[in-house]
């Protein structure tokens, strides 16, 4: 046991720093680590990108609205905060893409797009004979090489040709992603596509075949909370100990003492001295915080997309039905602004009033940013426009709620992960005992964020526990 109490700052208070300090504040618990956790945040609330409005009886997520099953931690951090029983499954439906203004279900058996069953790829008229037997190719072609990355699109276009990539591949990696396939890092994006060596397969379709059939036995679909997941939020923050979280307060600098603490200067002019600190803000608060170290600096070069989402509140005999389908993501060759649409009263029944229907649609990608800074009116007329093109949509909204987010989709692009391996080795050597995690860095989805807030706090905790 640890005689002198230490303290660790968690900077930034989205999913991975609120994570970050829960397991930490849980492992001093547990260790009887005499540890101190603090955890500022620059906003007057927590929770980053997850927000959550509830407006005439619909629950409306502005930011992400769900998680994969299989993932599983975002569910054990809801059940670590007494959520368990609010998890609710998607219902079951069949995945759409809009290609040259018409809808077409996405084969059963796709992987991210890849075939890994034939007689759906065979039977859809997504794709043209010449695009299948292109698409087919991987069966037979060599691996594909690379020295040290590649870009997604490329590594695509190589294994399966064009067609397949720019109807189904490049309209899904793009409502993940929300950039550009041709320039987005292969490794940092899609590291399950390679074997354990790092190296590509030998042919892309046989190892997703073979990687499904893996997935076969895990929980399939996504998951949320039924009260929404702003209530995660709120439970992890209850959890937390009192007077151990900062809101409404920005990290302006941070300074290493030769004794090696580190210094934290407020821009409330507020100084705070600790042992290890864990920094979770978007990657250009780096070089900012800490201009005095320079392989910060490549962060600055590091590009961010902006996003809208824009929910729509209908009557529900205004929504025609589409086949079996809660949704649908959009090809570049589709004549609309919308990235993606999905049906929230078929996906998540439970968040919309009986006799209602709710679309979320969203807007914003590489090369057509401009719509994000239109005004609300605005973007509203375009959507309502595409919407009755593509489901024949009859009427206005009763309501509409726009979101913005703002350079807030990290780009991982080609060497992404090289130049954060190589930032986190500067790290070690200079300034040991800060950790660097959040969507910037290892993964941009809920579950990566909260794995990348564990994962901190298991090193900060060993960084103390060594370092008495």
């Amino acid at each position: 046991m640890l005689g002198e109490k230490k303290r660790v700052v968690v900077v930034g208070g989205g999913i991975t720093g609120l994570t970050a300090a829960y397991y930490l504040q849980k492992a001093a618990k547990a260790s009887q680590l005499p540890l101190a956790v603090t955890l500022i945040e620059a906003t007057p609330r927590l929770g980053g990108k997850i927000r959550t409005m509830r407006k005439d009886g619909f629950v409306i997520e502005r930011g992400p609205d769900s998680f994969l099953a299989r993932k599983e931690s975002v569910s054990q951090l809801a059940r670590e905060a007494g959520l368990g029983d609010q998890l609710v499954a998607s219902k079951a439906s069949r995945p759409y893409v809009l290609v040259n203004g018409k809808l077409h279900a996405i084969p059963a058996g796709s992987m991210i797009g890849v075939p890994t069953k034939v007689t759906p790829f065979l039977a859809t008229n997504l794709f043209s004979v010449a695009g299948k037997l292109r698409a087919g190719a991987d069966l037979f072609l060599p691996r594909t090489d690379f020295d040290g990355d590649t870009s997604l699109g490329g590594f695509f276009r190589r294994r399966l040709g064009n067609e397949i990539v720019e109807n189904l591949i490049e309209p899904l990696l793009s409502g993940i992603y929300a950039g550009d396939i041709d320039r987005l890092s292969l490794t940092a994006t899609l590291p399950q596509l390679l074997t354990k060596g790092g190296k590509p397969p030998r042919s892309l379709i046989l190892s997703l075949r073979q990687l499904s059939a893996m997935l076969a036995n895990e929980s399939g679909g996504f998951l949320t909370l039924r009260d929404g997941l702003d209530t995660l939020v709120q439970g992890i923050e209850k959890r937390l100990e009192g007077g151990s979280v900062l809101k409404g307060v920005r990290v302006k600098r941070i300074d290493r003492r030769e004794d090696g603490k580190f210094f934290l200067t407020l821009n409330d002019g507020v100084k705070i001295m600790c042992d290890s600190v864990i920094v979770t803000t978007p990657h250009t608060t780096l070089p900012a915080m800490m201009p005095q170290y320079d392989f910060f600096h490549e962060l600055k070069k590091m590009p961010a997309m902006s996003v809208a989402t824009i929910a729509m509140a209908f009557p529900e005999e205004a929504v025609p039905h589409y086949a079996d389908g809660s949704g649908f993501v959009v090809s570049r060759n589709s004549d609309v602004t919308i990235t993606a649409c999905t049906c929230v009263h078929k996906k998540w029944p439970h968040t919309v009033p009986a006799g209602k229907a709710l679309l979320r649609c969203y807007v914003g990608r590489a090369g057509d940013e401009a719509i994000v800074d239109l005004s609300d009116t605005e973007i509203e007329q375009i959507v309502v426009e595409d919407l009755k093109r593509t489901l024949q949509l009859s009427a206005q909204p009763e309501f509409t709620v726009v979101s913005r987010w703002k350079n807030a989709m990290p780009q991982y692009t080609i060497g992404h992960k090289q130049r954060i391996e190589k930032i986190e080795a500067h790290i070690d050597k200079s300034l040991s005992g800060l950790f660097i995690a959040g969507s910037s860095f290892r993964g941009v989805g809920m579950p990566a964020c909260i794995e990348q807030g564990e994962e901190a706090a298991k090193k900060a905790a060993a960084f103390i526990q060594t370092n008495n």
